[in-house]
């Protein structure tokens, strides 16, 4: 099971919060968000069937200040709060996260941080094997 290969999400972007945007309140979305800016305030994706779709990214100059739930999520930037992922989380080499953070598949580089609990949800011990350390050669 170590060899199996899992597939990042590609899903496109269908919403873009832009680099000198603040929200300030809660922020539910569904199919693929972009953070550029700040969010204080949750982030969630929409439930049901649409939250199994949903991909959040969080650049590298963005800050989220709140709990997050989406199904796919990628950090490169600023989170302070609990992350809640049902499929797969890239934390890539500039992420900060501080707050617990649920997954089901994990990927952290090199470099990221994270000031929290990994706590892995769901699946049997075989899809236990979905945790990979990467590093900056690929």
């Amino acid at each position: 099971m170590f060899g199996m290969k899992r597939s990042k999400p590609q899903s496109t972007i269908d919403s873009l919060i832009g680099a000198t945007t603040v929200i300030e309140g809660d922020l539910i979305f569904s199919g693929g968000l972009r953070i550029d800016g700040k969010v204080r305030g949750n982030v969630v994706a929409a439930g049901g069937a649409a939250e199994s779709n949903s991909t959040l990214v969080v650049s590298e100059q963005a800050r989220v200040e709140g709990e997050i739930r989406a199904a796919h999520v990628v950090v490169n930037g600023a989170v302070e709060g609990p992350v809640f992922v049902s499929e797969f989380l890239e934390l890539q080499p500039k992420a900060r996260v501080r707050g617990d953070v649920h997954y089901k598949s994990i990927e952290i580089h090199l470099g990221a941080t994270l000031d929290g609990k990994l706590e892995h949800t769901g699946g049997s011990d075989a899809q236990r094997a979905g945790l990979k350390l990467a590093s900056n050669n690929g």
